[in-house]
């Protein structure tokens, strides 16, 4: 388990490049499992705040109801499309995955932007993994950029 604390300790340079992919919009895609274990994808607002990753939804979205079924998840940036006369510029896409945290103290979630006295669901992320990619200066290999917990941090290139 890391806390994004923990992610910016290890991997300054790229926790801070998730940090700005993620922070070019507001909304993301979230996967969670259903049931019957095949894929959900969901749009959903990540707050990264206080050292920890910080997702919610309204009472009793499905989204919510996988999470407390079976913590694992995904998330993924917003992608934009590289500029084709200078691809090396393209700022990339970010992803990390780990599981969801259901957090009821009253006292925590009141400490949110949710307006007074509404309910919802509030969810830490415990990080297990945080991948960039992107491609080189030259636009020629694409880069993925990744750390792993328990394996640490690794550089790919790919042609």
């Amino acid at each position: 388990m890391a806390t994004w604390q923990d992610i910016e300790k290890e991997i300054p340079e790229l926790a801070a490049r998730v940090l700005a992919i993620m922070g070019r919009t507001k909304h993301k895609t979230m996967a969670t499992l259903r049931k019957d274990g095949s894929p959900r994808i969901s749009g959903t607002e990540v707050e990264f705040k206080d050292g920890e990753v910080w997702l919610g939804s309204m009472p009793g979205a499905m989204k919510a109801l996988d999470l407390r079924r079976d913590p694992r998840l995904a998330i993924h940036s917003a992608s934009e499309e590289p500029d084709e006369a200078s691809p090396g510029r393209w700022i990339g896409d970010a992803k990390l995955a780990g599981r969801a945290v259901e957090v009821t103290d009253p006292e925590v979630k009141e400490g949110t932007d949710a307006p007074g006295g509404q309910d919802f669901h509030l969810f830490r992320v415990d990080v297990r993994e945080v991948v960039v990619t992107g491609v080189d200066e030259a636009g020629e290999h694409l880069v993925i950029e990744m750390w792993h917990e328990g394996a640490g941090h690794r550089v790919l290139h790919r042609k």
